[in-house]
């Protein structure tokens, strides 16, 4: 499996010939994603941020709401969570998606702003989480130390943080993230060495929880 980071919460996942797109964005947030190629694309929830499906080509097949899917052999489970509420507003929908390659199982949360309960989690009905990508910015998502709380719940093998800060983000809202580094402190790691693409297999994985860091394709 190899897994490339394209800044804010995009994610491209290769496993098995199937290829995975996560949160593509458009260039109003600031970066220029390329043009990739995938499968699937999942979607968190509709902001310009998360669902410019039009940057991805192939013959696609889109997920964006809960539920249980099957696509080429790849099981989606999509749960519906929220951003951080703000009274006595309704909170944003937002899906988080783990998806299972055979023997892997990787999540990506999307905006999740609210610690999930327990018994959302067990509604989820997962073994081991091999891989999370975990929104760690704080403003409408999790911040540092509710960050740090969700992954004590599921305990993944390896942590991928993302949406934080960015110097090249330029959207409003992207004044209130706060860099990985304040994340990194929280959980109490040394920052790893930023990788262009992380190349795992299932017996390469860390006993416990390890942290990986990107460098931003383009």
């Amino acid at each position: 499996m190899d897994i490339t980071w394209y800044g804010l919460s995009c994610f491209r996942i290769r496993e098995g010939g199937v290829t995975v797109v996560c949160d593509p964005y458009d260039k109003s947030v600031g970066l220029t994603l390329p043009r990739l190629r995938a499968d699937i694309v999942t979607v968190s929830h509709e902001r310009p941020g998360h669902n410019s499906i039009e940057r991805i080509t192939g013959e696609l097949k889109v997920l964006r709401g809960p539920g249980e899917y099957e696509v080429k052999n790849v099981f989606f489970t999509g749960l519906t969570t929220y951003h951080k509420r703000h009274e006595p507003e309704q909170p944003e929908r937002n899906v988080i998606f783990f998806m299972e390659f055979g023997d892997f199982t990787i999540g990506h949360l999307g905006d999740l702003g609210e610690v999930p309960s327990q018994s959302e989690i067990e509604e989820l009905d997962l073994g081991e989480v091999d891989v999370m990508m975990v929104p760690v910015g704080g403003g409408d998502i999790l911040d540092p130390t509710r960050a740090v709380e969700v992954i004590g719940m599921f305990e993944p093998k390896i942590v991928i943080p993302m949406h934080f800060h960015q110097p090249e983000l330029t959207a409003p809202w992207a004044a209130q993230l706060e860099p990985v580094d304040k994340f990194l402190r929280e959980l109490g790691v040394t920052a790893p060495e930023p990788e262009s693409v992380l190349k795992i297999s299932k017996s390469s994985l860390p006993e416990e929880t390890q942290v990986a860091l990107f460098t931003m394709s383009q």
